[in-house]
Order: C-alpha cells, then sequence, then structure tokens
C-alpha cells in the first residue's frame, strides 16, 4: 500500500533551494568548484526550470577525487575495520531516512518522476539497501579450504581500491546504494560519476555521508559529462574497478579505457528488451493485469528491466486489449508532485524526442495501436502518453531496439515453441518475464527463456538480496545486489601457509 506523502508549497521551496546548493563536484569533504570543465543547467524535467547550476568537473577535478579517495584508504578508513564501515554505513541510511521527504522530493523534482513512486520506492529501498549492505560488512567472511597435513591455506577478500561508479539517470538515488552499498561493505572508496543530467542526490548523498560521521574522501561525486569525467575515470591509472549501469555503448567505451589503462575490473549493467510470455494456460488476465501493466508503465517506461515485449496467445487477444486499455486509463499523466500523478515527464528534450521518434516510425508502419486515455494534468514537451502496439513485426525497431519509455509492443502466438524463439532473438538479455497457471509450464518456460532475471506472475527485479544482472550484451563483468555483487569490488587472494 503506497502512503501519500504530506508537503506543502514551503517544502518545494526548500528543496530548490538545496538543489541550488548542490553545484560542483564533492571532492574530499566539501564542494570543489576551481576548475571545473563549464557550468551546466540541471533542468527540472516537468516546468523546465533552471534547478541548479553545477559547475561539471573536469579531468584535474576527477584526478583529484581519485587521490582524495586513494588517500582515505590509507587513513582511517582503511584502518577502521569491518565494525567501525558497518557503523558508518548505517549512520548514513539513519540520515536518509531522517530526510526522507527531503530525498524523495529532489529525487522527483530531478528526474521528473512521481512523488508517489519517489517516496515510496526509491529512498525506503536506498535505505534498506544501505542496513543490508552493512550487515554484509560485519557478517561476511573469508575460506579456509579442508586441511591438509603440514598446510594452511586462506582464502581472502581485499578491497579493490578505488572504484569509480557510473549511474544511470533513470534511477539515481537507489542505483548509487546498489553500488556503494557493496563497495563500501567490501573497504572500498568511491569516485561517483552522476549522469549529467541528475546529479543532485548523489551530491546530497556524499553531503549526508560526511555529516553522518564519514571520513573525508571515502565518497567523491563528480558530475560531468561521459566525455571528460566519465573518460578521465575509465582511463585512470590509479582506479582499480568500474561499475557502470547505462546503455551497452556506453559500457563498451569502459572496456575501451580498461584496456588502454590499467586493465581495471570493469562490471556493466546495461540495456534490455525484455519480453513477458502469457502461457496458453492463462484464462484471464485479472491476477496479472497490474504485474503488466505496472511493467511498461513504472517510471515512465524508464527502467531497463521494464517489460517491453509481451508475447500472448493469440486467443487471448481480445481479453489482452481490453485489459491495456483499462490499465492505461488508470495511471494519470502530469505534475510529478501531485500525489494523484503516476506518470511523469521523460528526463529531458533529447530523450523525449528520442522516444517519440521511436513511437513517430511505428506508427508510419502500424495503424494498430491504442494510446493512453487516462487523465493529464499539466502539460510539459517532455510528457509522452502511453501508447500499445499490436501484431508488430519481428524486424521492426519497436520490437528489436531499446526505446527506454512508456512504448509496449505486442505480438500473438499460435504456438509456444515459436513465442520462446521470439523473445530470445535479441542481442539484449536483461529481463524476461513468465505469466502462468501450470507449475510445470511455467518452469519450462523459464528454464529456456535467455535472460539473467526471470519474474514469475509479477514484475519486478527481485529484492536487494538476489543477484541482478543481463546476458549477452545486457551485462559483463558481474552482478548487482545479494552477496554476490561482493565479488566486483573485492579482489581474491590465496595465502599459503607450510607449517
Amino acid at each position: 500500500m503506497h502512503k501519500i506523502p504530506t508537503f506543502g508549497v514551503s517544502d518545494l521551496k526548500q528543496v530548490r533551494a538545496t538543489a541550488r546548493r548542490l553545484d560542483s563536484a564533492w571532492i574530499g569533504d566539501g564542494f570543489s568548484r576551481d576548475g571545473g570543465s563549464g557550468i551546466a543547467n540541471i533542468m527540472s524535467p516537468f516546468d523546465g526550470e533552471t534547478i541548479s547550476e553545477v559547475a561539471f568537473a573536469s579531468e584535474r577535478q576527477v584526478n583529484l577525487a581519485v587521490q582524495a579517495a586513494r588517500a582515505a584508504l590509507k587513513a582511517d578508513w582503511g584502518t577502521m575495520g569491518h565494525d567501525g564501515r558497518a557503523v558508518l554505513i548505517r549512520a548514513l541510511a539513519d540520515a536518509i531516512e531522517r530526510n526522507w521527504l527531503e530525498m524523495a522530493l529532489l529525487e522527483s523534482l530531478d528526474v521528473g518522476k512521481p512523488i508517489l513512486h519517489s517516496y515510496n520506492d526509491d529512498v525506503p529501498t536506498t535505505v534498506g539497501v544501505l542496513r543490508w549492505y552493512a550487515s554484509l560488512t560485519e557478517t561476511a567472511y573469508d575460506l579456509s579450504p579442508g586441511r591438509r597435513k603440514g598446510v594452511l591455506s586462506q582464502i581472502v577478500r581485499e578491497p579493490q581500491g578505488v572504484v569509480g561508479i557510473v549511474l544511470p539517470w533513470n534511477y539515481p538515488l537507489t542505483t548509487l546504494a546498489l553500488k556503494i552499498g557493496p563497495a563500501l561493505a567490501a573497504g572500498n572508496t568511491v569516485v561517483c560519476k552522476p549522469a549529467d543530467d541528475t546529479p543532485l542526490t548523489t551530491l546530497r548523498l556524499a553531503q549526508l555521508a560526511v555529516e553522518a560521521g564519514f571520513p573525508a574522501g571515502v565518497i567523491n561525486v563528480v558530475p560531468g559529462t561521459g566525455a571528460v569525467a566519465g573518460k578521465a575515470l575509465g582511463l585512470h591509472d590509479h582506479v582499480s574497478a568500474i561499475n557502470f549501469t547505462g546503455s551497452t555503448a556506453t559500457g563498451r567505451r569502459f572496456l575501451r579505457y580498461s584496456a588502454d589503462s590499467n586493465l581495471k575490473e570493469i562490471s556493466l549493467e546495461c540495456g534490455g528488451k525484455n519480453p513477458a510470455i502469457v502461457l496458453p494456460d492463462v484464462k484471464s488476465f485479472d491476477r496479472f493485469a497490474d504485474d503488466i501493466s505496472t511493467g511498461f508503465l513504472m517510471n515512465s517506461g524508464q527502467l531497463c528491466s521494464s517489460i517491453s515485449r509481451v508475447l500472448a496467445p493469440r486467443a487471448l487477444e481480445g481479453d489482452l486489449r481490453d485489459m491495456l486499455a483499462a490499465e492505461m486509463r488508470e495511471w494519470p499523466i502530469g505534475d510529478p508532485f501531485d500525489p494523484a500523478t503516476r506518470i511523469g515527464p521523460l528526463v529531458s528534450d533529447a530523450h523525449a524526442a528520442k522516444v517519440n521518434r521511436a513511437i513517430d516510425t511505428e506508427k508510419q508502419r502500424n495503424n494498430d495501436f491504442s494510446v493512453s486515455a487516462a487523465k493529464t494534468k499539466g502539460a510539459s514537451p517532455r510528457m509522452v502518453e502511453p501508447v500499445v502496439f499490436f501484431n508488430v513485426a519481428e524486424s521492426a525497431d519497436a520490437w528489436r531496439e531499446e526505446i527506454f519509455g512508456p512504448v509496449l509492443s505486442v505480438r500473438f502466438y499460435d504456438d509456444l515453441d515459436s513465442a520462446i524463439r521470439s523473445a530470445n532473438d535479441t542481442q539484449y538479455g536483461l529481463s524476461a518475464y513468465v505469466f502462468g497457471e501450470n507449475p510445470q509450464a511455467i518452469r519450462e518456460a523459464s528454464a529456456t527463456l535467455d535472460a539473467g532475471f526471470v519474474a514469475i506472475n509479477a514484475f519486478c527485479e527481485g529484492d536487494f538480496t538476489t543477484p541482478f544482472g543481463g546476458f549477452k550484451t545486457s551485462g559483463f563483468g558481474g552482478k548487482d545486489k545479494g552477496i554476490h555483487s561482493l565479488d566486483q569490488y573485492s579482489r581474491t587472494k590465496s595465502i599459503w601457509w607450510a607449517t
């Protein structure tokens, strides 16, 4: 059950004032505007107003941030031990919880997502993730293989060192938590590069961390462009690992940066074109309507694990059309700060234009579509009405390419084997969804889907205890979430004693 956040004009005024103060790189224990690469206007996606003028980081500032992170490794952070780190990670979670409304409002202001979503999902997930990794800081352990006469062997995890964290714009706060949680738990320090459009909650979290007692240099933030700050981080010889979430094309760049520098470890969580298969035994969509619609409408479709393709039995064509039309009406469109809004604007002019081009391209070849009839409150050029295309050609971009907006493509099948082949016929392999009634049929379909995460009769990514990441061009080098994520942020050392 969603909580309706209570706030007024004074709260919005205060969060806008906070946003204006988040205006430059965070290096060590404070903001640093000196030597930046230029000023960027951070825009509210809904009204287009400038909410902060941020001095983007230069290559020099990235280097200073890495130096600060290296110094922290050799100082208090590197010597305090597991228990001390756990205390500080919990203190950061507590600080975010105390500032719950502010962080939710700031995320909605910066990203354009409805306050109902950021308040009920983004902030509590961030708090929960940090607390869970604080517990792993205390409880994760190393290994000692079976004894041999005259030998003692140990397998120990050590911190990688300085870890570069490169964030997407759709979920800046929760993705940050999912990366710094295990990175800090493993004993690393971090330099975070938020997306160009959405640096604000990342900067605010770094500020809260120092207020919570983190030593200077443990968490650094370098807002800036990929061409400058991202490249400098990727090529830096004193960065030991990079964890990236974003497009597949940009992920490939970080692999090249690693090859051209110190062969730093790279972990990528990239795009998806995620299928949902409705099995032939489904008689009604009553159980599944909310999950399927949420799968393509949540966060205006700006979610790497969104349901972007549906394959349904031809016998259910009429029911599926009726269900999707009815569900879209239940997702009001408009002002992110109206608690009734469920679909806000897309993040930027450039992204809205990209999504609209994809919609227009499919409309030119396909007149079988349904557009949302939901209520709209307010206007923004970055608002995109949800649309469902039916009988989409398998060769069409709408079926094959990640659109990253509130767009769903549907095909109807006559036999399940062909549906599964179609689901797997993609360069991506992030998420897949199966809706059905028969456990054996569900198990068989799940086993054949070529995706790193499969959800059954639900739209979700699991919780933060289960690893998440994709196959093929959707992922490389590791998983986010779960105890498995610690492996990305640790280097394994074997110690062999002759006794």
